[in-house]
């Protein structure tokens, strides 16, 4: 507060964890100008209907309940009262509420107070007009004493705006006495230790004295702490707070929220991002192939094993093929690739989309349990062939496929499905196509990330990992054929997926599909009853077949019967066979 009150600070930049008071400072700068220093104010949320949340859950309230607002704003019910939800206006001054995916709110007036709320969830650029930041900050052009603020829990490092904001700043950091040596330190996760399987009981070690430090400190250590500057100041007033700070949340609680999340990459990125105030590093190195080869196992292409509770597929559609992943969900998300099909044609004729509904509505594959499975769901990608992806979706159903479409900037494996066709009137038709847009970055970081797991001593596989048949060595060349590159779009860094010169991707992107299949039935949400649930659909293991004992000798002649006719058993329909022998590297020739 002292910051933002400062003439000689135009700029604050506060890089933070989640829930620990970055929404009230907002509230606090508004409701000072709106009642002490009158000014034109500008709020920017990552979208318009952000703004309006905000507007109508945040803003209206405090304006209602705090007695020095109430008289200086009017009542949004009185006829032409210059309060709507994005608009708000007071005596000297006024506030208006934007989305930084629409251009129009940033644009045509001058401002002297802009807030940016949760920058690193703005879009690259605003509409066609370019960086939304950049956009915003130039409305305040016209003021001497303008203050600019923005405020954001960080996401990936490397295009994180907050944190190259915060980079730019003087990186003032909160200083805390140790309670036991009074040595002035920061709270970091490298100094939290607690017993084995006991998070509850973690504390921080001091880093002068090794004396470990209750959370029952805290109270005491915040009082008597102060902001450090830690690099020059160049006219930017940084800060940077984590979860270990807040005093809603104990170290205990942290902790417990690690435990819960260091296994599942996506949680991992989410508790480093939300809990530590910090920016998460993509592991988008590729694994080696040569390592992924050596942890192949023996069970049959196109069989189930036990463990898997449903299957999945993706697609990847191709000029002169379709190629098409099936791969089986486990517990904790484990995955076994089940069978990997080449289905060769040209994709403008149907024959091959002929085969590939044959395979999603009637394909079926024997689980170790005996019960021949089916696919669950089926995810196509749609950037080829588009128009005839979407007719095919239509023709099978959107109970059993699904186009998708893929985006780097998406921060989340799967979106809300947006509907594609539309009614007479040119409406939205709802209960018509819908295209689900899959974060692509996300998903392969992801998968780099499960593909680097090993097996435990004992053999048992963690969360996340990846079970593959007898695939040839080109299977993993491809599947591992993409790196990670930071590249400027629009002027604004971006994360970019590029491949390997000479090496094909199609492995890694039905691969890919196939998870956002997974993602789509919704299995981002299981909880551990629910993958229970599922397994009870199975039963006990079928034995495997082995040489049957001889019947002993009948002691007696056994009584004659009656020549009746006896109903033939029904025949069991055989598991579907594969269209190539992809083991055996038979692709057909004009694949490579």
């Amino acid at each position: 507060m002292d910051a933002v009150s400062d003439p000689m600070i135009p700029e604050v930049v506060v890089m933070s964890s989640a829930q620990v008071g970055k929404t009230l400072l907002l509230k606090a700068m508004i409701g000072y100008h709106i009642d002490q220093d009158p000014a034109p104010i500008l709020l920017v949320q990552p979208t318009v209907d952000m703004a309006k949340t905000f507007s109508k859950d945040r803003l209206a309230p405090m304006v209602r309940d705090t007695p020095a607002l109430r008289g200086k704003v009017k009542d949004p019910r009185s006829r032409d009262s210059g309060n709507t939800v994005l608009q708000k206006q007071f005596p000297g001054g006024h506030i208006t509420l934007a989305g930084a995916n629409a251009p129009a709110g940033l644009a045509s007036r001058p401002i002297r107070i802009v807030l940016m709320d949760e920058v690193d969830r703005f879009p690259a650029s605003a509409g066609s007009e370019g960086d939304p930041v950049s956009l915003a900050k130039k409305r305040t052009a016209t003021f001497w004493n303008r203050k600019i603020v923005l405020v954001s829990t960080p996401t990936l490092k490397g295009i994180s705006r907050i944190e190259t904001a915060y980079e730019q700043s003087d990186q003032r950091r909160y200083y805390v006495p140790c309670p036991h040596c009074e040595h002035f330190h920061v709270l970091e996760w490298a100094r939290i230790s607690y017993p084995e399987g006991k998070p509850e009981q973690a504390a921080i070690a001091c880093p002068e004295c090794g004396v470990l430090i209750e959370n029952s400190h805290k109270p005491r250590m915040l009082k008597l702490g102060e902001w450090r500057a830690t690099a020059e100041f160049k006219g930017v007033a940084g800060f940077h707070l984590s979860e270990l700070y807040s005093p809603w949340r104990t170290f205990g609680d942290v902790a417990t929220d690690y435990e819960r999340a260091k296994d599942d990459p996506q949680q991992l990125k989410t508790w480093i991002n939300t809990s530590l105030g910090e920016t998460y590093a993509e592991k988008g190195e590729a694994p080696e192939w040569q390592r992924l080869v050596d942890k192949r196992e023996d069970y049959p292409l196109g069989s189930v094993p036990a463990d898997v509770l449903f299957l999945t597929a993706g697609v990847d559609v191709q000029k002169d093929r379709l190629e098409m992943e099936i791969v089986g969900w486990c517990a904790g998300k484990r995955s076994y690739s089940v069978d990997y099909q080449v289905i060769m044609g040209d994709t403008e004729k149907p024959d091959p989309w002929d085969e590939l509904r044959e395979i999603i509505t009637g394909g079926q594959w024997e689980h170790a349990s005996g019960i021949l499975l089916p696919l669950r769901y089926t995810a196509i990608d749609s950037g080829y062939r588009t128009t005839l992806v979407y007719d095919f979706c239509r023709s099978v159903g959107m109970s059993k496929a699904a186009p998708i479409k893929g985006m780097d900037g998406q921060h989340m494996v799967i979106s809300q499905p947006r509907p594609i066709d539309r009614k007479k009137d040119g409406k939205k038709a709802w209960r018509g196509l819908k295209l689900y847009t899959v974060g692509s970055s996300v998903i392969k970081s992801e998968i780099y990330s499960w593909l680097g797991l090993n097996k435990g001593e004992d053999g048992s596989a963690p969360p996340g990992y990846m079970h593959f048949p007898q695939y040839e060595d080109r299977h993993f060349k491809e599947l591992t054929s993409e790196q990670v590159q930071i590249r400027m779009v629009k002027g604004v860094p971006r994360q970019v997926w590029v491949t390997t010169p000479g090496v094909r991707n199609e492995p890694l992107d039905c691969r890919a599909y196939a998870r956002a299949a997974a993602a789509i039935v919704g299995m981002d949400r299981y909880r551990e009853r629910d993958w229970e649930a599922l397994a009870k659909q199975f039963g006990p293991v079928k034995k495997a077949k082995g040489k049957p004992e001889k019947a002993p000798e009948a002691t007696k002649e056994p009584e004659k019967q009656e020549d009746t006719p006896q109903p033939k058993p029904e025949p069991k329909k055989p598991p579907r066979k594969r269209r190539s022998s992809y083991l055996d590297g038979s692709r057909l020739e004009g694949y490579l």
